[in-house]
């Protein structure tokens, strides 16, 4: 569907919790969420339906995040469902890899097409750091295990200045031996990210630079790519932050209690996890159709990175 900035709307990311088997410094307190009750989570049946309605007005694409979407139990059940609805063109999912080892299988079975890792550092003590506990081995044998079924995996690091800038090698290294796509992001500055704003750093800042890098001309959905020499791999930048692209911007996200916000960084979201079908298609119309213009036009959120679902 065309919105009235003529934006075609065709992109859903749908957070199936919020909970999250680590506890990233800039996503979430140390102390943790105030967990969304049982009860108010989306069932996968309302997902589905919620999403049909959307497929007819134009969504193609959907992406499933979290939290990590894998704390939550049988999600190839859900990827069967969504695979099921006419319309939908790719199911991709973005996970922290952890859990993965035993659930690639089933995932790619189920019909999913493609995978998005995130992962904040190669190196293990930076990682346990990062991630309040994590192990780097278990994603490590995530990422392998889904090398298996899936052809194109994705990185995607976020770039924290002082941290893991200094890993760069690191990362082409891995990406050109395990032949994985990777994606360096900016950190954006919501919830409890503001309080890491030293943090911040424009990839392209460090990425310019590497000899061994040529920028292409044509970008990758959000992603200003690389082309990392002597390899098919390429490298992208994905800056929010400090490079608007809200005006190409075909996203819609709907949150694991039944919210939709037509923004990211908007605090603006609409209940829907409760309208029947009519109210529903009504609804969802009239929100595509007037998303909001810009980042900078809208109130921003108060919600934690976990809750949105990225």
């Amino acid at each position: 569907m065309i919105d009235h900035l003529g934006r075609n709307i065709d992109y859903l990311r749908i957070s199936l919790t919020d909970r999250c088997n680590l506890r990233c410094l800039y996503c979430m307190s140390e102390k943790g969420i105030d967990k969304v009750s049982h009860s108010d989570i989306l069932s996968y049946e309302r997902i589905y339906a919620i999403t049909k309605v959307l497929a007819s007005l134009g969504i193609k694409k959907v992406r499933l995040t979290g939290g990590e979407p894998l704390v939550r139990k049988e999600v190839a059940k859900l990827v069967m469902m969504l695979r099921s609805i006419e319309g939908i063109k790719e199911i991709c999912l973005t996970t922290n890899a952890t859990l993965l080892k035993k659930a690639a299988k089933d995932l790619k079975a189920a019909g999913l097409d493609r995978l998005n890792i995130s992962l904040d550092s190669l190196d293990p003590q930076k990682y346990a750091y990062i991630t309040r506990g994590g192990n780097l081995k278990d994603a490590l044998e995530g990422i392998k295990e889904a090398q298996k079924y899936f052809d194109k995996i994705k990185i995607n690091a976020v770039l924290l200045k002082g941290f893991n800038d200094d890993e760069i090698d690191d990362y082409l290294k891995f990406a050109k031996s395990e032949k994985l796509y990777v994606r360096f992001i900016e950190l954006m500055p919501l919830g409890v990210a503001k309080a890491y704003r030293k943090f911040l750093l424009d990839p392209l800042e460090v990425l310019d630079k590497r000899t061994d890098l040529k920028k292409l001309p044509d970008p990758d959905g959000v992603a200003e790519l690389y082309e990392l020499k002597d390899s098919p791999i390429t490298i992208g930048a994905i800056r929010a932050l400090s490079h608007s692209f809200c005006s190409r911007c075909n996203r819609l996200r709907l949150t694991a209690d039944g919210h939709i916000k037509p923004c990211l960084f908007a605090k603006e979201e609409i209940d829907v996890s409760t309208l029947d079908d009519k109210e529903l298609y009504d609804t969802l119309k009239d929100i595509i159709y007037h998303k909001p213009d810009n980042k900078e036009s809208v109130a921003l959120t108060g919600r934690l990175m976990n809750e949105i679902g990225g």
